[in-house]
């Protein structure tokens, strides 16, 4: 069908602001696409916000895009595009991520040898232009598994497509394993993307549970707990907020990694942490973006 962009060019600080912006609006339309990128490999700093539409955008259109901007918005660039699937439009050509002994694809693209191979369609790969956010847990999940972190029951909070709850059961086979996202569209979503990768659906260990849930707010998840790891990739004003809640539902000497947060961010994340009981074991910064794997103290 036919579909429209708009396309917003500003610094990166801007961009992303405008990003982490629309990631906190709670009633936007899932089916409007938006992401952020450079505007060239040779200028990092150069940014263009892009929206995808099913029809002209008009006035309403261009006030909800413009209030992602903390201050003046810049100008937008209106622009009609040929007949095309215009939500994998917005991500076509997303290039593989490598990350510690994974590589996750599109279908567009060949599976790596020798590595964990993860296939998420290009309609949702990695988020709306987070990749190192991505790219960081796995790399972090990797590390956890090499330093020889035995993992029975772990949940992945604000899974998304699914991808970080995979590659935990890759590395850990046998775990109980949970997803939850607040948004039920995230069910039918991981589903297909666990029969594409051929993981198991189900209540037993090896297998995947999904639920539809704010932060740790249902009864499944308290009734699988206490876990050995909780992974949450959001941002970081709610990884301040869980941080009472994944203490009460971690045993002692447990783990939480946590993306999702800029590295201006880190230390505040860090403080809500140490003060619910953890404290730090590895830290990796991606680009502009912290990944923080904590340990919770044993006393």
């Amino acid at each position: 069908m036919s579909s429209w962009k708009l396309s917003a060019f500003a610094p990166k600080p801007v961009i992303q602001a405008a990003l982490l912006a629309h990631d906190e609006v709670e009633d936007w339309d899932p089916d409007l696409v938006i992401s952020g990128r450079e505007v060239a490999e040779d200028r990092p700093l150069e940014w263009v916000l892009e929206a995808w539409y099913p029809a002209k955008p008009g006035p309403v259109q261009k006030r909800a895009l413009a209030a992602l901007f903390a201050g003046e918005a810049p100008e937008f660039l209106v622009e009609k595009l040929p007949d095309a699937d215009w939500v994998t439009l917005s991500q076509q050509g997303t290039e593989p991520i490598r990350a510690g002994r994974f590589h996750v694809h599109t279908p567009e693209h060949e599976p790596a040898k020798g590595a964990i191979n993860l296939e998420i369609p290009a309609s949702q790969a990695f988020g709306t232009g987070q990749h190192a956010t991505t790219a960081g847990c796995l790399a972090m999940l990797d590390a956890m598994k090499r330093s020889g972190m035995v993992v029975r029951n772990l949940a992945d909070i604000g899974t998304g497509t699914g991808l970080l709850a995979f590659a935990a059961l890759r590395l850990w086979p046998r775990a109980l394993a949970t997803a939850s996202d607040i948004d039920a569209v995230c069910s039918g979503v991981v589903a297909d993307n666990a029969g594409l990768n051929r993981v198991a659906m189900g209540a037993r260990a090896g297998e995947l549970t999904i639920v539809i849930a704010d932060g740790l707010q249902h009864l499944l998840l308290a009734a699988r707990g206490p876990y050995d790891l909780l992974i949450a990739n959001i941002l970081a004003a709610p990884l301040i907020e869980l941080a009472p809640d994944f203490a009460q539902a971690v045993v002692p000497g447990g783990n939480v990694l946590l993306a999702g947060l800029l590295e201006t961010q880190e230390r505040s994340v860090c403080s809500a942490y140490r003060r619910a009981g953890f404290r730090l074991a590895a830290r990796l910064v991606n680009g502009d973006w912290s990944i923080l794997w904590l340990r919770k103290r044993r006393g």
